[in-house]
Protein backbone atom coordinates (compact mmCIF):
# COMPACT_ATOMS: atom_id res chain seq x y z
CA UNK A 1 0.00 0.00 0.00
CA UNK A 2 3.34 2.52 1.16
CA UNK A 3 4.53 2.07 -2.47
CA UNK A 4 1.20 2.27 -4.31
CA UNK A 5 0.43 5.55 -2.48
CA UNK A 6 4.09 6.87 -3.49
CA UNK A 7 3.61 6.39 -6.81
CA UNK A 8 0.35 7.76 -6.96
CA UNK A 9 2.16 10.83 -5.50
CA UNK A 10 4.33 10.76 -8.34
CA UNK A 11 2.11 11.51 -10.74
CA UNK A 12 0.91 14.09 -8.88
CA UNK A 13 4.44 15.69 -8.68
CA UNK A 14 5.26 14.88 -12.28
CA UNK A 15 1.98 16.90 -13.85
CA UNK A 16 2.67 19.99 -11.72
CA UNK A 17 6.95 19.61 -12.69
CA UNK A 18 7.86 19.38 -9.25
CA UNK A 19 10.28 16.43 -10.42
CA UNK A 20 12.27 14.33 -12.85
CA UNK A 21 10.97 12.63 -15.96
CA UNK A 22 11.97 8.82 -16.49
CA UNK A 23 15.79 8.37 -17.00
CA UNK A 24 16.42 11.91 -15.05
CA UNK A 25 16.18 12.70 -11.58
CA UNK A 26 17.74 15.51 -8.80
CA UNK A 27 21.05 15.29 -7.54
CA UNK A 28 22.75 18.40 -4.87
CA UNK A 29 25.24 19.71 -7.41
CA UNK A 30 28.37 21.69 -5.43
CA UNK A 31 30.55 22.61 -8.37
CA UNK A 32 30.41 23.30 -12.10
CA UNK A 33 33.67 22.42 -14.45
CA UNK A 34 33.64 25.00 -17.17
CA UNK A 35 34.93 24.07 -20.45
CA UNK A 36 35.95 25.70 -23.32
CA UNK A 37 34.96 24.79 -26.74
CA UNK A 38 38.29 22.46 -26.99
CA UNK A 39 37.71 20.55 -23.77
CA UNK A 40 39.97 22.88 -21.51
CA UNK A 41 39.05 23.50 -17.89
CA UNK A 42 38.51 27.22 -17.78
CA UNK A 43 37.54 27.68 -14.29
CA UNK A 44 35.90 26.09 -11.18
CA UNK A 45 32.26 27.52 -10.64
CA UNK A 46 30.64 27.08 -7.21
CA UNK A 47 27.12 26.18 -7.52
CA UNK A 48 26.15 26.46 -3.66
CA UNK A 49 23.59 28.92 -2.27
CA UNK A 50 22.98 30.35 1.18
CA UNK A 51 20.17 28.75 3.20
CA UNK A 52 19.10 29.39 6.65
CA UNK A 53 19.17 25.75 8.95
CA UNK A 54 17.50 27.25 12.72
CA UNK A 55 19.26 30.00 13.40
CA UNK A 56 23.06 29.78 11.06
CA UNK A 57 23.43 30.36 7.47
CA UNK A 58 25.28 27.47 5.82
CA UNK A 59 26.27 27.37 2.00
CA UNK A 60 24.55 24.62 0.65
CA UNK A 61 25.02 22.54 -2.39
CA UNK A 62 21.76 23.29 -5.67
CA UNK A 63 19.44 20.97 -6.58
CA UNK A 64 19.71 19.80 -10.68
CA UNK A 65 18.07 17.74 -12.83
CA UNK A 66 20.75 15.36 -14.31
CA UNK A 67 20.94 12.33 -15.83
CA UNK A 68 19.58 9.32 -13.77
CA UNK A 69 22.44 8.28 -11.30
CA UNK A 70 23.66 4.36 -10.41
CA UNK A 71 23.23 3.07 -6.62
CA UNK A 72 26.44 2.55 -5.90
CA UNK A 73 27.72 0.27 -2.62
CA UNK A 74 30.88 -0.66 -4.05
CA UNK A 75 33.06 -1.38 -6.88
CA UNK A 76 33.68 1.35 -9.84
CA UNK A 77 30.48 2.44 -11.42
CA UNK A 78 30.31 6.19 -13.18
CA UNK A 79 27.50 8.65 -13.36
CA UNK A 80 26.99 10.02 -16.71
CA UNK A 81 27.92 13.95 -16.90
CA UNK A 82 27.30 14.38 -12.79
CA UNK A 83 29.74 12.66 -10.39
CA UNK A 84 32.19 13.12 -7.37
CA UNK A 85 35.95 14.01 -8.47
CA UNK A 86 36.98 10.89 -8.86
CA UNK A 87 35.50 9.69 -11.89
CA UNK A 88 35.03 13.13 -13.66
CA UNK A 89 38.80 14.38 -12.72
CA UNK A 90 40.57 11.28 -11.76
CA UNK A 91 41.82 12.81 -8.19
CA UNK A 92 40.72 12.81 -4.35
CA UNK A 93 41.92 14.91 -1.01
CA UNK A 94 43.99 11.94 0.19
CA UNK A 95 47.29 11.57 -2.20
CA UNK A 96 48.05 8.03 -0.54
CA UNK A 97 48.66 5.18 -3.57
CA UNK A 98 45.51 3.26 -2.68
CA UNK A 99 43.09 6.16 -2.95
CA UNK A 100 45.06 7.68 -6.33
CA UNK A 101 44.74 3.98 -7.43
CA UNK A 102 40.77 3.98 -7.39
CA UNK A 103 40.77 7.26 -8.21
CA UNK A 104 42.58 6.61 -11.71
CA UNK A 105 39.84 3.04 -12.05
CA UNK A 106 37.02 5.68 -11.56
CA UNK A 107 37.83 8.14 -14.06
CA UNK A 108 38.37 5.68 -16.77
CA UNK A 109 34.95 4.16 -15.96
CA UNK A 110 33.99 7.80 -16.28
CA UNK A 111 36.24 8.37 -19.49
CA UNK A 112 34.68 5.18 -20.98
CA UNK A 113 31.07 6.29 -20.43
CA UNK A 114 31.40 9.17 -21.83
CA UNK A 115 33.07 8.62 -24.84
CA UNK A 116 30.50 5.67 -26.16
CA UNK A 117 27.54 7.99 -25.53
CA UNK A 118 28.84 11.00 -27.04
CA UNK A 119 31.40 9.77 -29.89
CA UNK A 120 28.97 10.15 -32.72
CA UNK A 121 27.98 14.02 -31.40
CA UNK A 122 28.40 17.13 -32.98
CA UNK A 123 27.32 19.85 -31.19
CA UNK A 124 29.61 22.31 -28.69
CA UNK A 125 28.89 21.19 -25.64
CA UNK A 126 28.62 17.17 -26.48
CA UNK A 127 32.17 17.90 -28.38
CA UNK A 128 33.90 19.92 -25.16
CA UNK A 129 32.74 17.38 -22.98
CA UNK A 130 34.33 14.51 -25.13
CA UNK A 131 37.29 16.35 -26.11
CA UNK A 132 37.63 16.70 -22.21
CA UNK A 133 38.40 13.18 -21.60
CA UNK A 134 40.17 12.93 -24.60
CA UNK A 135 42.81 14.95 -23.45
CA UNK A 136 42.97 15.25 -19.37
CA UNK A 137 45.35 13.50 -17.48
CA UNK A 138 44.71 13.16 -13.59
CA UNK A 139 48.19 12.97 -12.96
CA UNK A 140 48.60 16.99 -14.08
CA UNK A 141 45.53 17.69 -12.06
CA UNK A 142 47.90 19.91 -9.90
CA UNK A 143 49.25 21.85 -12.90
CA UNK A 144 46.48 23.36 -13.26
CA UNK A 145 45.64 26.71 -11.43
CA UNK A 146 42.17 26.84 -11.03
CA UNK A 147 41.57 23.04 -9.66
CA UNK A 148 44.90 23.71 -7.55
CA UNK A 149 43.25 26.91 -5.81
CA UNK A 150 39.37 24.66 -5.45
CA UNK A 151 41.58 21.43 -4.76
CA UNK A 152 39.67 20.50 -0.88
CA UNK A 153 36.22 22.34 -1.85
CA UNK A 154 36.08 19.83 -5.48
CA UNK A 155 37.38 16.83 -3.56
CA UNK A 156 34.76 16.83 -0.38
CA UNK A 157 32.80 14.52 -2.13
CA UNK A 158 30.10 16.80 -3.68
CA UNK A 159 28.71 16.66 -7.22
CA UNK A 160 30.73 17.85 -9.74
CA UNK A 161 28.55 18.99 -13.70
CA UNK A 162 30.50 20.16 -16.91
CA UNK A 163 29.49 23.36 -18.50
CA UNK A 164 30.48 25.89 -20.69
CA UNK A 165 29.58 29.64 -19.21
CA UNK A 166 25.98 29.68 -18.14
CA UNK A 167 25.32 26.98 -19.67
CA UNK A 168 25.02 23.04 -17.80
CA UNK A 169 26.18 20.28 -20.14
CA UNK A 170 22.65 18.31 -19.13
CA UNK A 171 20.80 20.28 -20.52
CA UNK A 172 22.52 20.56 -23.93
CA UNK A 173 18.83 19.36 -26.40
CA UNK A 174 21.60 17.30 -28.32
CA UNK A 175 23.27 15.58 -25.14
CA UNK A 176 19.47 14.95 -23.78
CA UNK A 177 18.60 13.30 -26.67
CA UNK A 178 21.16 11.18 -26.74
CA UNK A 179 20.85 10.06 -23.26
CA UNK A 180 17.06 9.49 -23.24
CA UNK A 181 17.13 7.17 -26.64
CA UNK A 182 20.32 5.38 -24.75
CA UNK A 183 17.88 4.14 -21.68
CA UNK A 184 15.26 3.62 -24.04
CA UNK A 185 17.78 1.08 -26.26
CA UNK A 186 18.86 -0.55 -22.93
CA UNK A 187 18.94 -4.33 -22.66
CA UNK A 188 15.71 -5.36 -20.84
CA UNK A 189 16.15 -7.30 -17.77
CA UNK A 190 13.39 -10.08 -16.43
CA UNK A 191 9.73 -9.35 -17.24
CA UNK A 192 7.34 -9.79 -13.97
CA UNK A 193 4.37 -9.06 -12.69
CA UNK A 194 4.62 -5.54 -11.11
CA UNK A 195 4.02 -5.35 -6.86
CA UNK A 196 2.84 -1.89 -7.21
CA UNK A 197 1.24 -1.21 -10.50
CA UNK A 198 0.08 -5.13 -11.31
CA UNK A 199 1.09 -5.54 -14.36
CA UNK A 200 3.57 -6.93 -16.73
CA UNK A 201 6.66 -4.57 -16.62
CA UNK A 202 10.52 -4.60 -16.46
CA UNK A 203 11.45 -5.53 -12.95
CA UNK A 204 14.13 -3.84 -11.38
CA UNK A 205 16.77 -5.41 -9.65
CA UNK A 206 18.16 -2.78 -7.57
CA UNK A 207 16.51 -0.69 -6.35
CA UNK A 208 17.73 3.22 -6.11
CA UNK A 209 18.43 4.85 -2.59
CA UNK A 210 16.73 7.23 -0.74
CA UNK A 211 18.41 10.36 0.58
CA UNK A 212 17.69 12.33 3.66
CA UNK A 213 16.68 9.98 6.80
CA UNK A 214 19.46 11.72 9.47
CA UNK A 215 21.74 8.23 10.27
CA UNK A 216 21.42 6.58 7.27
CA UNK A 217 23.74 6.64 4.72
CA UNK A 218 24.65 9.96 2.82
CA UNK A 219 24.78 8.09 -0.62
CA UNK A 220 20.82 6.81 -0.26
CA UNK A 221 19.73 3.94 1.61
CA UNK A 222 17.63 0.88 0.09
CA UNK A 223 13.78 0.70 1.20
CA UNK A 224 13.55 -2.45 -0.75
CA UNK A 225 16.69 -5.02 -0.97
CA UNK A 226 17.91 -8.41 -0.09
CA UNK A 227 21.57 -8.95 0.84
CA UNK A 228 21.48 -12.77 2.21
CA UNK A 229 20.06 -15.95 0.80
CA UNK A 230 18.36 -16.20 3.93
CA UNK A 231 15.78 -13.18 2.42
CA UNK A 232 15.62 -15.09 -0.99
CA UNK A 233 12.18 -17.66 -1.96
CA UNK A 234 12.07 -19.96 -4.68
CA UNK A 235 15.38 -18.89 -6.03
CA UNK A 236 14.19 -15.26 -6.76
CA UNK A 237 17.66 -12.89 -6.02
CA UNK A 238 18.31 -9.43 -5.09
CA UNK A 239 15.12 -7.46 -5.56
CA UNK A 240 13.63 -9.90 -8.06
CA UNK A 241 11.90 -11.46 -4.64
CA UNK A 242 9.53 -8.78 -4.32
CA UNK A 243 8.92 -7.71 -8.03
CA UNK A 244 8.41 -3.98 -8.60
CA UNK A 245 8.73 -2.74 -12.11
CA UNK A 246 11.19 -0.02 -13.16
CA UNK A 247 8.53 2.82 -13.83
CA UNK A 248 7.60 2.17 -10.45
CA UNK A 249 10.61 1.93 -8.45
CA UNK A 250 11.68 4.99 -10.56
CA UNK A 251 8.17 6.14 -9.90
CA UNK A 252 8.37 5.48 -5.60
CA UNK A 253 11.87 6.47 -5.23
CA UNK A 254 11.32 10.02 -7.34
CA UNK A 255 8.39 10.71 -4.97
CA UNK A 256 10.03 9.69 -1.49
CA UNK A 257 13.41 11.22 -2.30
CA UNK A 258 11.17 14.79 -3.37
CA UNK A 259 9.20 14.71 0.31
CA UNK A 260 12.27 14.18 2.14
CA UNK A 261 14.40 17.15 0.31
CA UNK A 262 11.47 19.51 1.38
CA UNK A 263 11.47 20.90 4.87
CA UNK A 264 7.51 21.79 4.24
CA UNK A 265 6.82 17.86 4.16
CA UNK A 266 9.40 16.11 6.53
CA UNK A 267 10.03 16.56 10.12
CA UNK A 268 12.38 14.60 12.55
CA UNK A 269 10.54 12.70 15.34
CA UNK A 270 13.12 11.03 17.39
CA UNK A 271 15.60 8.94 15.24
CA UNK A 272 12.87 8.36 12.93
CA UNK A 273 12.21 11.19 9.91
CA UNK A 274 8.34 11.77 9.44
CA UNK A 275 6.86 12.16 6.02
CA UNK A 276 3.11 13.18 4.97
CA UNK A 277 1.56 14.39 1.74
CA UNK A 278 -2.23 14.44 0.36
CA UNK A 279 -3.44 12.59 -2.19
CA UNK A 280 -4.11 15.61 -3.99
CA UNK A 281 -0.85 17.05 -3.36
CA UNK A 282 -2.34 20.81 -2.16
CA UNK A 283 0.05 22.40 -0.41
CA UNK A 284 -2.19 23.77 2.00
CA UNK A 285 -2.73 20.42 3.97
CA UNK A 286 0.84 19.86 4.90
CA UNK A 287 1.61 22.64 6.22
CA UNK A 288 -1.71 22.91 8.29
CA UNK A 289 -0.68 19.39 9.60
CA UNK A 290 2.62 20.18 10.52
CA UNK A 291 0.94 22.90 12.97
CA UNK A 292 -1.61 20.39 14.37
CA UNK A 293 1.26 18.15 15.17
CA UNK A 294 3.70 20.27 16.16
CA UNK A 295 1.99 23.42 17.34
CA UNK A 296 4.48 26.75 18.29
CA UNK A 297 3.73 29.20 21.16
CA UNK A 298 2.65 31.65 18.10
CA UNK A 299 0.17 29.52 16.71
CA UNK A 300 -1.65 28.21 20.13
CA UNK A 301 -4.80 30.22 20.02
CA UNK A 302 -5.33 29.77 15.76
CA UNK A 303 -4.99 26.22 16.82
CA UNK A 304 -7.64 26.32 19.38
CA UNK A 305 -10.30 27.84 16.98
CA UNK A 306 -9.45 25.12 14.42
CA UNK A 307 -9.69 22.29 16.99
CA UNK A 308 -13.16 23.51 17.55
CA UNK A 309 -14.49 23.88 14.73
CA UNK A 310 -13.38 20.16 13.94
CA UNK A 311 -15.15 19.29 17.19
CA UNK A 312 -18.30 20.47 16.05
CA UNK A 313 -17.94 20.05 12.52
CA UNK A 314 -17.90 23.39 11.09
CA UNK A 315 -15.72 23.98 7.91
CA UNK A 316 -11.73 24.54 8.00
CA UNK A 317 -10.54 27.57 6.32
CA UNK A 318 -6.76 27.91 6.06
CA UNK A 319 -4.55 30.61 4.42
CA UNK A 320 -8.06 31.05 2.75
CA UNK A 321 -9.12 27.62 1.55
CA UNK A 322 -11.37 25.56 2.60
CA UNK A 323 -9.58 22.25 3.21
CA UNK A 324 -11.24 18.38 2.08
CA UNK A 325 -11.91 16.47 5.40
CA UNK A 326 -12.50 13.57 3.28
CA UNK A 327 -8.80 13.93 1.19
CA UNK A 328 -6.72 10.55 1.67
CA UNK A 329 -3.96 11.47 3.91
CA UNK A 330 -0.52 9.78 4.09
CA UNK A 331 1.99 9.58 6.68
CA UNK A 332 5.40 7.55 6.72
CA UNK A 333 8.24 7.32 9.45
CA UNK A 334 11.40 6.13 8.26
CA UNK A 335 14.73 4.87 10.51
CA UNK A 336 18.13 4.13 9.82
CA UNK A 337 18.97 0.79 9.98
CA UNK A 338 22.63 0.45 8.48
CA UNK A 339 22.72 0.67 4.58
CA UNK A 340 18.77 0.30 4.39
CA UNK A 341 15.57 1.63 5.99
CA UNK A 342 13.45 0.21 8.57
CA UNK A 343 9.28 1.34 8.23
CA UNK A 344 8.69 2.80 11.93
CA UNK A 345 4.92 3.51 10.52
CA UNK A 346 2.73 4.36 7.57
CA UNK A 347 -0.71 5.34 8.18
CA UNK A 348 -3.56 5.98 5.99
CA UNK A 349 -7.09 7.86 6.76
CA UNK A 350 -8.92 10.82 5.97
CA UNK A 351 -7.50 14.15 6.48
CA UNK A 352 -10.78 15.03 8.73
CA UNK A 353 -10.19 11.77 10.59
CA UNK A 354 -6.33 12.54 11.20
CA UNK A 355 -7.26 15.62 12.88
CA UNK A 356 -10.28 14.25 14.85
CA UNK A 357 -7.91 11.89 16.63
CA UNK A 358 -5.11 14.82 16.66
CA UNK A 359 -7.86 16.87 18.20
CA UNK A 360 -8.86 13.96 20.55
CA UNK A 361 -5.17 13.98 22.05
CA UNK A 362 -5.05 17.34 23.04
CA UNK A 363 -8.20 17.22 24.67
CA UNK A 364 -7.09 14.27 26.74
CA UNK A 365 -4.25 16.20 27.60
CA UNK A 366 -5.29 19.31 29.21
CA UNK A 367 -4.69 19.44 32.68
CA UNK A 368 -5.02 23.03 34.85
CA UNK A 369 -1.56 24.74 34.37
CA UNK A 370 0.47 27.77 35.97
CA UNK A 371 -0.61 31.11 34.82
CA UNK A 372 2.77 32.15 33.26
CA UNK A 373 2.44 29.33 30.92
CA UNK A 374 1.89 30.07 27.21
CA UNK A 375 1.28 26.79 25.80
CA UNK A 376 -1.83 24.86 25.61
CA UNK A 377 -0.41 21.95 23.19
CA UNK A 378 2.89 20.33 23.16
CA UNK A 379 4.28 18.65 20.31
CA UNK A 380 5.92 15.57 19.94
CA UNK A 381 8.72 16.18 20.41
CA UNK A 382 7.87 18.60 23.97
CA UNK A 383 5.85 15.34 25.04
CA UNK A 384 9.33 13.06 24.72
CA UNK A 385 11.52 15.66 26.19
CA UNK A 386 9.68 14.88 29.52
CA UNK A 387 10.79 11.27 29.46
CA UNK A 388 14.47 11.75 29.27
CA UNK A 389 17.28 12.84 31.93
CA UNK A 390 17.87 16.62 31.52
CA UNK A 391 21.30 15.84 32.91
CA UNK A 392 22.42 14.00 30.31
CA UNK A 393 24.39 14.33 27.51
CA UNK A 394 22.28 12.25 24.74
CA UNK A 395 18.74 13.73 25.44
CA UNK A 396 16.95 11.64 23.31
CA UNK A 397 14.19 9.52 24.20
CA UNK A 398 13.80 5.43 23.63
CA UNK A 399 14.78 5.05 19.45
CA UNK A 400 11.17 3.87 18.79
CA UNK A 401 9.21 5.36 21.25
CA UNK A 402 8.96 8.82 19.42
CA UNK A 403 7.49 6.87 16.36
CA UNK A 404 5.14 4.75 18.20
CA UNK A 405 3.48 7.74 20.19
CA UNK A 406 2.99 9.59 16.98
CA UNK A 407 1.43 6.71 15.30
CA UNK A 408 -1.01 6.48 18.03
CA UNK A 409 -1.75 10.19 17.90
CA UNK A 410 -2.57 9.96 14.57
CA UNK A 411 -4.76 6.99 14.76
CA UNK A 412 -6.06 7.14 17.75
CA UNK A 413 -4.33 3.85 19.00
CA UNK A 414 -3.19 3.01 22.60
CA UNK A 415 0.32 4.82 23.68
CA UNK A 416 3.07 2.76 23.73
CA UNK A 417 3.68 1.43 28.13
CA UNK A 418 7.23 3.18 28.02
CA UNK A 419 5.64 6.67 27.35
CA UNK A 420 3.76 6.50 30.99
CA UNK A 421 6.68 4.24 32.88
CA UNK A 422 8.97 6.51 31.45
CA UNK A 423 7.29 9.43 32.57
CA UNK A 424 7.09 8.20 36.13
CA UNK A 425 10.90 7.25 36.33
CA UNK A 426 11.82 11.01 36.15
CA UNK A 427 9.30 11.88 38.76
CA UNK A 428 11.21 9.34 40.85
CA UNK A 429 14.41 10.52 39.89
CA UNK A 430 14.26 13.95 40.35
CA UNK A 431 14.61 15.92 43.33
CA UNK A 432 14.12 19.60 42.31
CA UNK A 433 10.97 21.30 42.32
CA UNK A 434 10.18 20.74 38.77
CA UNK A 435 9.75 16.91 38.89
CA UNK A 436 5.66 16.94 38.65
CA UNK A 437 5.26 19.44 36.36
CA UNK A 438 1.75 19.97 33.88
CA UNK A 439 3.46 18.42 31.20
CA UNK A 440 4.03 15.52 32.98
CA UNK A 441 0.69 14.86 34.68
CA UNK A 442 -0.96 15.65 30.98
CA UNK A 443 0.74 13.01 29.39
CA UNK A 444 -0.45 10.70 32.42
CA UNK A 445 -3.59 12.02 32.22
CA UNK A 446 -3.79 11.46 28.80
CA UNK A 447 -2.17 7.58 28.78
CA UNK A 448 -4.76 6.40 31.64
CA UNK A 449 -7.61 7.66 30.00
CA UNK A 450 -6.47 5.92 26.43
CA UNK A 451 -4.95 3.10 27.61
CA UNK A 452 -6.50 1.74 31.10
CA UNK A 453 -10.15 3.29 29.92
CA UNK A 454 -10.42 5.69 32.76
CA UNK A 455 -13.24 7.64 31.19
CA UNK A 456 -13.48 9.65 34.45
CA UNK A 457 -10.61 11.16 33.46
CA UNK A 458 -12.50 14.13 32.12
CA UNK A 459 -13.34 15.33 35.29
CA UNK A 460 -9.55 15.45 36.56
CA UNK A 461 -8.96 18.66 34.21
CA UNK A 462 -8.44 20.53 37.43
CA UNK A 463 -8.85 19.62 40.79
CA UNK A 464 -11.71 17.08 41.56
CA UNK A 465 -12.57 17.60 45.10
CA UNK A 466 -15.57 14.92 44.63
CA UNK A 467 -13.20 12.19 43.59
CA UNK A 468 -12.97 9.22 46.25
CA UNK A 469 -10.24 7.50 44.27
CA UNK A 470 -8.28 6.86 47.30
CA UNK A 471 -4.89 6.89 45.03
CA UNK A 472 -5.29 10.34 43.89
CA UNK A 473 -6.84 11.27 47.29
CA UNK A 474 -3.50 10.15 48.64
CA UNK A 475 -2.23 12.87 46.34
CA UNK A 476 -3.95 15.46 47.77
CA UNK A 477 -3.26 14.70 51.37
CA UNK A 478 0.02 14.49 50.16
CA UNK A 479 0.35 17.70 48.73
CA UNK A 480 -1.51 19.10 51.88
CA UNK A 481 0.67 17.42 54.71
CA UNK A 482 3.88 19.20 52.41
CA UNK A 483 1.93 22.49 52.83
CA UNK A 484 1.34 22.35 56.40
CA UNK A 485 5.60 21.63 56.57
CA UNK A 486 6.17 24.60 54.72
CA UNK A 487 3.94 26.90 56.49
CA UNK A 488 5.16 25.49 59.82
CA UNK A 489 9.35 25.92 58.72
CA UNK A 490 8.99 28.81 55.62
CA UNK A 491 12.72 28.11 54.99
CA UNK A 492 13.28 24.47 54.95
CA UNK A 493 15.46 23.46 52.11
CA UNK A 494 14.09 20.01 51.77
CA UNK A 495 10.21 19.16 51.83
CA UNK A 496 8.45 15.51 52.65
CA UNK A 497 8.39 15.60 48.69
CA UNK A 498 12.31 15.00 48.23
CA UNK A 499 12.18 12.02 51.04
CA UNK A 500 8.95 10.59 51.17
CA UNK A 501 7.22 11.06 47.76
CA UNK A 502 8.44 7.96 46.07
CA UNK A 503 7.69 5.74 49.14
CA UNK A 504 4.28 7.43 49.31
CA UNK A 505 3.13 6.62 46.34
CA UNK A 506 4.33 3.05 46.14
CA UNK A 507 3.61 1.77 49.46
CA UNK A 508 1.74 4.21 51.43
CA UNK A 509 0.49 2.08 54.30
CA UNK A 510 4.26 2.61 55.20
CA UNK A 511 5.01 6.32 55.14
CA UNK A 512 1.83 8.17 55.84
CA UNK A 513 1.35 6.80 59.53
CA UNK A 514 4.81 8.64 59.92
CA UNK A 515 4.01 11.57 57.86
CA UNK A 516 0.72 12.29 59.91
CA UNK A 517 3.01 12.06 63.11
CA UNK A 518 5.22 14.88 61.72
CA UNK A 519 2.06 16.86 60.73
CA UNK A 520 0.60 16.55 64.15
CA UNK A 521 3.96 18.49 65.40
CA UNK A 522 3.94 21.34 62.63
CA UNK A 523 0.08 22.15 63.25
CA UNK A 524 0.99 22.54 67.13
CA UNK A 525 4.17 25.03 66.01
CA UNK A 526 2.05 26.81 63.05
CA UNK A 527 -1.03 26.91 66.22
CA UNK A 528 1.75 29.28 68.00
CA UNK A 529 2.10 31.64 65.35
CA UNK A 530 -1.21 31.63 63.23
CA UNK A 531 -4.27 30.40 64.70
CA UNK A 532 -6.31 31.19 61.19
CA UNK A 533 -3.88 29.36 59.22
CA UNK A 534 -4.11 26.03 61.85
CA UNK A 535 -8.01 26.04 61.38
CA UNK A 536 -7.72 26.45 57.71
CA UNK A 537 -5.58 23.56 57.52
CA UNK A 538 -7.05 20.85 59.80
CA UNK A 539 -10.37 22.24 57.88
CA UNK A 540 -8.93 20.63 54.69
CA UNK A 541 -7.27 18.24 56.44
CA UNK A 542 -10.06 16.49 57.74
CA UNK A 543 -11.92 16.74 54.75
CA UNK A 544 -9.82 14.36 52.80
CA UNK A 545 -9.06 11.87 55.74
CA UNK A 546 -12.51 11.30 55.46
CA UNK A 547 -12.20 9.78 51.64
CA UNK A 548 -9.77 7.23 53.53
CA UNK A 549 -11.64 3.88 54.52
CA UNK A 550 -11.65 3.70 58.28
CA UNK A 551 -11.50 0.18 58.15
CA UNK A 552 -9.21 -0.65 55.23
CA UNK A 553 -6.99 2.32 56.02
CA UNK A 554 -3.51 3.48 54.04
CA UNK A 555 -3.06 0.51 50.85
CA UNK A 556 0.08 -1.11 51.54
CA UNK A 557 0.72 -0.79 47.85
CA UNK A 558 -0.31 1.12 44.75
CA UNK A 559 0.10 -0.19 41.18
CA UNK A 560 1.28 1.81 38.46
CA UNK A 561 -1.65 2.93 37.70
CA UNK A 562 -2.84 4.17 40.88
CA UNK A 563 0.68 5.31 41.14
CA UNK A 564 -0.19 7.86 38.05
CA UNK A 565 -3.40 8.84 39.74
CA UNK A 566 -1.76 9.69 43.36
CA UNK A 567 0.56 12.17 40.97
CA UNK A 568 -1.64 13.93 39.39
CA UNK A 569 -3.52 14.67 42.74
CA UNK A 570 -0.45 16.03 44.25
CA UNK A 571 -0.43 18.19 41.43
CA UNK A 572 -4.19 19.42 41.22
CA UNK A 573 -3.98 19.99 45.14
CA UNK A 574 -0.58 21.81 45.17
CA UNK A 575 -1.51 23.97 41.87
CA UNK A 576 -5.13 24.78 43.75
CA UNK A 577 -2.54 26.63 46.62
CA UNK A 578 -0.93 28.50 43.90
CA UNK A 579 -3.90 28.93 42.04
CA UNK A 580 -4.81 31.27 45.84
CA UNK A 581 -1.88 32.86 45.99
CA UNK A 582 -1.89 34.20 42.71
CA UNK A 583 -5.73 35.63 43.31
CA UNK A 584 -4.40 37.16 46.42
Amino acid sequence: MMLQALTKYYEVLADDGKVSRPGWCSAKVSYQIDLNKEGKVKGIISLKSEEERGKKKVWAAQPLSVPEMVTRSSGVSANFLCDNAKYLLGICLEEDEKNKKRARECFLAAKEKHLSFLEQAEGDMAKAVRLFFEKWDPEKAMDHEEIRANWEEITDGGNLIFGIGMDYAQNDAEIKEIWDSKKNTETQGDQGICLVTGEKAEIARIHRGIRGVPGAQSSGAALVSFNAPAFESYGKEQSYNAPVGKRAEFSYTTALNYLLSTREYSFPVGDAMVVFWAESGNAGYQDFFRECTEPSVDNQRELRGLFEKIHLGHPVIFNGDELDMEQKFYVLGLAPNAARLSVRFFYENSFGNILKNISAHYKRMEVVQPKWETRQYLGIRDMLYETVNKNSKDKKPVSNMAAMTFRAILSGSRYPERLYSDTLIRIRAEQDESKITWRRIAIIKTYLMKNCNWEEGEDYMGLNEESNEISYVLGRLFSVLESIQSEANPTIQATIRDRYFNSACGTPGIVFPTLIKLKNSHMKKIGREKEGTKKYYEKLFTEIMWKVDANEGFPKRLSLEEQGKFAIGYYHQTQKKYEKKEEK
